[in-house]
């Protein structure tokens, strides 16, 4: 028998730990398959994305190393190790392209969706087994690394989502009771 939605968007977490594990290409497309339901404004399906799986991973570490580490050829193996630490063990790699619209509330409203939608793919990656980290790095926006993905003018990327097998499940961090965050409007 399958989880119920509420037990898995209770029991899922964000996996910064990654066991190294490949992710299937066809897994990570079935999963952004399934998360584009997500809803979005006027059906205009604001989004794209850039996979690193499977052959394409090892390009992508090294156009993140290349991209966003200054100086990375000098330095030592065992610096660069721990600086490009986090981009070894994820097993695919996803970038959520957004257009930036010039309007406000359109571009808000994009922007909504599709975080809708990385949530969605967070969910039904976890009932796969497979982890996620949705990250947003400062470097994503430098325009070398906007270059070397093809990230177009007018275009932005709104999420590094990492997909990855992991071997430790974390704790669940305690949540603020919702009691706490809500005002019952009345006259």
């Amino acid at each position: 028998m399958s989880q119920s939605i509420k037990t898995i968007i209770k029991e899922r977490r964000s996996i910064k730990k990654f066991n190294g594990r490949p992710v299937e290409q066809s897994d990570v497309t079935a999963v952004l398959a399934d998360a584009a339901w997500a809803p979005n404004h006027g059906n205009r399906e604001p989004w794209r994305f850039i996979v690193a799986a499977e052959s394409g991973l090892d390009a992508i570490r090294t156009t993140m190393k290349e991209c966003t580490i200054p100086n990375w050829e000098a330095l030592s193996p065992e610096e660069l190790d721990k600086k490009i630490a986090g981009f070894k063990l994820p097993g695919a790699f996803v970038f959520v392209v957004v257009p930036e619209d010039a309007r406000q509330k359109e571009r808000l409203e994009d922007y909504s969706a599709t975080s809708a939608l990385v949530q969605n793919a967070q969910l039904l990656a976890w009932e796969k087994g497979i982890g996620t980290c949705w990250k947003t790095p400062a470097w994503m926006d430098a325009p070398k690394f906007r270059t070397a993905l093809g990230v177009k003018p007018g275009e932005r990327i709104l999420a590094m989502l990492q997909f990855g097998y992991y071997d430790e499940l974390p704790k669940a961090k305690p949540r603020t009771p919702i009691e706490q965050k809500i005002t019952y409007f009345r006259k």
